[in-house]
């Protein structure tokens, strides 16, 4: 169901399109991609690029975490286009720092650490919070369907899974965890 009809009489401004997707590759690792691009909707003068024309990116900035099983980053590259002063990418080599990092609680913080404030760029920090959860949505997904029908050892301890009260749906005494995940379940 979509918003409510707007105020008459506005126009639009800026912008912003966030775009995630994540990869199987065949090497066994994942690669999650993100893509920031803004755009104003009116034509303005810029100290660095001079007149930046309606519809022309402000900012087109992308991101490829590799990451492997243990959602621990492989590898990193990443690739600023468009920017609005002639040294924001100067940043760029900065995030090779994110290697060796761990999705996972704390995620944001340590990436701050590594890569916040005049070491990065904070367009492209922003990223990686919705980037994690798209290495969360697809990679757990995809190793179910890859062991789906394999053996299991009945001895591996059962890991909490990661949304479980995490939101409204997922709570522990919700009717989706008792229907889904009754081992976790703690209602009445």
């Amino acid at each position: 169901m979509p918003l409510s009809a707007p105020q008459e009489g506005r126009r639009p401004l800026h912008t912003r399109d966030i775009e995630m997707n994540a990869f199987y590759r065949e090497d066994g690792l994942w690669d999650i991609e993100g893509r920031v691009r803004d755009v104003k909707a009116y034509s303005y003068e810029s100290q660095a690029r001079g007149r930046v024309v309606a519809g022309e990116p402000v900012h087109d900035m992308n991101i490829r975490l590799t990451v492997d099983e243990t959602f621990t980053v492989v590898d990193i590259e990443v690739k600023m286009d468009a920017f609005p002063f002639s040294i924001c990418n100067e940043v760029e080599p900065n995030f090779d720092a994110i290697r060796g990092l761990k999705i996972g609680p704390g995620w944001m913080k340590r990436v701050r650490e590594q890569v916040g404030g005049k070491h990065g760029c904070t367009h492209v920090v922003e990223l990686f919070g919705p980037m994690a959860t798209v290495a969360f949505q697809a990679i757990p997904t995809h190793m179910r369907q890859m062991n789906d029908g394999k053996p299991q050892d009945p001895n591996k301890p059962k890991r909490k899974p990661h949304a479980l009260g995490g939101c409204h749906s997922w709570a522990y005494d919700s009717p989706v965890v008792k229907e889904l995940l009754p081992e976790w379940y703690q209602g009445d």
